[in-house]
């Protein structure tokens, strides 16, 4: 015989999957950038022309946590929801998105590739709209929490637009760096 989980079962259930999830996601962002120099610290970055509405670089790291950490939650409830209709094409959307995500910084700021950059998180965007659409009708709070990393992501998509238009010569201001530079 089958018993029900109690609220209290389900919290832990839950609390156990967000402390895989959400720590995995911020390391895999965190990692992202590192590999790729993301940055003012990277030079040629550094020497692009920025619109105006570019926010403060320390912004960077701590919308970004924000983020990750909202997102890891997300995908804990979902991963929690066991049994729930349509549970594995939310967690697959999150993943698809999330690995453009995770592609974004080293096609940015190492490969100094703008317009794929843009295509990148243009195709992010209609990902993450889907993600949401599905967790919706999973766990609305869980689309709820992907509503703010929505909003940076299409902010993000219209800085990298902004800047590849200031920069029409961007992949010339220096070189791509080889395989054998990218370090962990």
């Amino acid at each position: 015989m089958s018993q029900l989980a109690s609220p209290g079962q389900l919290r832990m259930s839950f609390a156990r999957v967000a402390l895989v999830t959400v720590p995995l996601v911020l390391l895999l962002g965190i990692i992202s950038g590192a590999v790729a120099g993301s940055g003012s610290s990277n030079p040629w970055f550094a020497r692009l022309v920025k619109p105006a509405a570019m926010p403060p670089e320390w912004l960077f790291p701590v919308a970004w946590t924000l983020l990750y950490i909202l997102i890891g939650l997300a995908l804990a409830m979902i991963i929690g929801a066991r049994g729930a209709s349509g549970r594995w094409i939310g967690i697959t959307l999150f993943v698809a998105q999330f690995a453009l995500n995770l592609a974004w910084s080293p096609v940015f700021f190492a490969g100094h590739a703008i317009g794929a950059a843009f295509a990148i998180i243009l195709l992010m965007i209609v990902l993450t709209v889907a993600t949401i659409l599905a967790f919706a009708r999973i766990r609305r709070r869980a689309a709820a929490l992907m509503l703010p990393y929505l909003a940076w992501i299409c902010f993000a998509a219209w800085l990298t637009h902004a800047i590849e238009t200031l920069n029409p010569t961007a992949a010339t201001l220096a070189p791509a760096p080889s395989s054998t530079q990218v370090q962990l």
